[in-house]
């Protein structure tokens, strides 16, 4: 009988390589079909791997922590028989493929592309992958030159599209003179303060998505010049009409009807009169987003934040954007969500009233260009205009926040797009049927 390769799966659109966290299984043990092997994580979402096949894992190719591309084996299991099994990899092949068991040639480009890393990690601290080293060279790109292309990776690595896209933009003129040695004052790196600790202070790791997280905001905060507007919207209609439906929905669809699809319904159709707030900045280039996907900030029960994303909310009506919230809400809780589920956002939603705060200044979710928030709702006392002139009532007022990046959206683009929500949402329909 053969040997099966356990290959690193692909995780998402978009997703090249995942971290083992966890193997379940070690060598020579037995694994049936559809047994979790191990727990993967990305930089989007955690997964684990089921067997494929039923069998004795007789390699374990990579530890607990490695980062493994996708496409490489990573386990051997053992169909049956007595086949020789390929042996595991060395430390340095290990941070660039998986092993190669096919032919003499495979060995041979695996061995360069390992000294051609140890050659360039001695001559620099930024990682490159072999992929991107190859091109380089072909290119004639000298490691100065590509020192200073920018990166739009994880941490900044160089990815294939980077090098590709500073290759076309080289050939339409002359190549970049070689940076100064001393960095100017803009690009040095911003040091954090000196943080001490005193006796009774609990002292703890992050985990890795809290650490994700931190990560992912610090870097927003440096690429886009946050402003912040705000707006306060009369939802009476809204209120009115979820207590007249909620119990007939919840007996019908055995889901219950919250706020945050009328809000996600009417920024999709907000969005799609102001296709700057659906877009995102490349450069000096704005890409606007022909999709209208909107992402929905979900707070997980360990702490942690994840965005599931409504692809097309701008196509679906409102019970479809009832199910698809219901479903993700419940399966983000559950940790349930597939790497697709959390990818393609092009404006996210964040919900501060869940905990009972007025509102907030959401940071924006890159590479958006805008982020809205939504308040608590709250009876307040409110001026109504009338034929017999104003008068005061009590009305259900919730606050909106809209942070968005001042390189494209200037604040009357903001002030119309925002002023668009609060218009569709005030003009609620409480005779609507759903």
């Amino acid at each position: 009988m053969a040997n099966f390769e356990l290959i690193m799966p692909k995780l998402g659109e978009s997703i090249i390589e995942a971290t083992i966290v966890r193997w379940h299984k070690k060598e020579g043990d037995q694994v049936v079909e559809d047994e979790s092997i191990a727990d993967l994580a990305t930089d989007k979402v955690d997964s684990e791997i089921p067997s494929p096949v039923e069998g004795v894992i007789t390699k374990l190719f990579y530890s607990e922590g490695d980062v493994v591309p996708v496409g490489k084996v990573i386990a051997i299991i053992n169909l049956g028989g007595t086949e020789e099994v390929p042996s595991a990899p060395s430390e340095n092949e290990k941070s660039i493929s998986a092993p190669e068991t096919k032919s003499e040639t495979s060995k041979d480009s695996t061995t360069v592309a390992v000294k051609e890393t140890q050659t360039e990690k001695q001559e620099s601290d930024r990682f490159y992958s072999p992929l991107v080293r190859s091109i380089a060279k072909e290119e004639n790109i000298s490691l100065n030159e590509l020192e200073n292309v920018t990166g739009t990776g994880k941490d900044s690595r160089l990815t294939k599209n980077d090098i590709l896209d500073y290759i076309r933009n080289r050939e339409t003129k002359s190549a970049p003179q070689v940076a100064p040695q001393q960095p100017a004052a803009a690009d040095k790196k911003i040091q954090a303060p000196a943080v001490t600790s005193s006796t009774g202070d609990v002292i703890y790791e992050m985990d890795r998505m809290r650490r994700l997280i931190a990560d992912h905001m610090v870097m927003s905060k440096h690429v886009s010049p946050h402003v912040t507007s705000f707006i306060e919207v009369d939802v009476t209609n809204i209120v009115r009409w979820r207590e007249k439906v909620k119990d007939s929905f919840a007996k019908r669809e055995g889901q219950k009807i919250t706020y945050t699809p009328i809000f996600v319904e009417a920024a999709a159709k907000a969005l799609r009169d102001f296709p700057n707030v659906n877009a995102s900045i490349d450069g000096y280039k704005v890409i606007q987003r022909k999709s209208i996907n909107i992402g929905m900030a979900a707070a997980l029960p360990d702490g942690n934040l994840i965005v599931p994303v409504i692809k097309n909310a701008d196509q679906k009506n409102l019970l479809g954007i009832v199910k698809d919230v219901n479903d993700l809400a419940d399966r983000a809780r559950k940790n349930k969500l597939n790497p697709d589920d959390i990818v393609g956002g092009t404006f996210t939603i964040t919900n501060f009233g869940s905990f009972d705060s007025l509102t907030g200044v959401p940071v924006i979710n890159q590479p958006q260009v805008a982020i809205l928030g939504i308040g608590t709702i709250k009876k307040r006392p409110w001026v109504l205009e009338t034929a017999d002139g104003d008068v005061i009532a009590i009305r259900h007022i919730c606050m909106l926040s809209l942070s968005y990046d001042h390189r494209l959206v200037d604040g009357a683009l903001a002030g119309q797009f925002i002023k668009k929500i609060q218009q569709i949402l005030e003009g609620f329909d409480v005779n609507l049927g759903i």
